[in-house]
């Protein structure tokens, strides 16, 4: 069974596929730490975050594990990794490796912005996780504070925004939700109450898979 998770920066689709991936026993890519990794290297080496041959060079240099997830998650990265995904060859070079991981024995669980439209469009269960982008900005701003960074909430809502606008702009893979994925809104939802709605859907799905192959 591959579930594939979309959806915006704090939008909670990473708890939410990390706890269902626990739940069924099942592998997780969050497909965004290759793209922060790719930046946070692209940063290290004090290359132009443009600089597509570098950034590809990276990009396929990476590995699936062992990231430095405390640095990575950083604002600073967070924003780079944003300007370096909008780069068609950085997506091309990411893509197989992606897809290496969802096509695992049993399946996988994935997030990311373009896991159901691009990656693996064949996913089992699609869902498109979503929220405001103030309840966006003040989960962002209370995660920086728990790791001691600075948190200030108007210029983290101002980089959501912005963030969003860059996303859902990009020529290649943008952000959006697949035709046939679940919309799941998580502004008024808490964990456990987005992760019982996920789990419903995943059983949804896979009530109407076993429909159709009984047929």
């Amino acid at each position: 069974m591959i579930i594939a998770i979309d959806g915006p920066a704090a939008s909670g689709k990473g708890t939410l596929a990390r706890r269902l991936a626990e739940r069924y026993g099942l592998p997780h890519l969050d497909t965004g730490l290759l793209y922060r990794a790719t930046a946070a290297a692209l940063v290290d080496q004090g290359r132009d975050l443009s600089d597509v041959n570098a950034a590809v060079a990276a990009a396929r240099g990476l590995a699936l594990i062992d990231f430095d997830q405390a640095r990575l998650r950083s604002r600073e990265i967070g924003e780079a990794a944003s300007i370096v995904a909008a780069l068609p060859a950085v997506r091309e070079a990411l893509i197989e490796a992606q897809r290496g991981f969802a096509l695992r024995p049993g399946g996988a669980v994935l997030d990311g912005r373009d896991i159901g439209t691009v990656i693996c469009p064949q996913a089992d269960v699609k869902i498109f996780v979503t929220a405001s982008p103030e309840a966006r900005a003040q989960r962002r701003a209370l995660e920086l504070a728990a790791r001691g960074e600075r948190a200030e909430y108007g210029a983290i809502l101002v980089d959501i925004e912005r963030r969003d606008a860059r996303d859902a702009g990009r020529a290649v893979a943008p952000l959006r939700a697949a035709p046939d994925a679940t919309v799941l809104d998580t502004t008024r939802l808490s964990v456990d109450a987005a992760l019982a709605e996920a789990v419903r859907i995943v059983e949804d799905r896979r009530g109407q898979r076993e429909k159709r192959t009984s047929v």
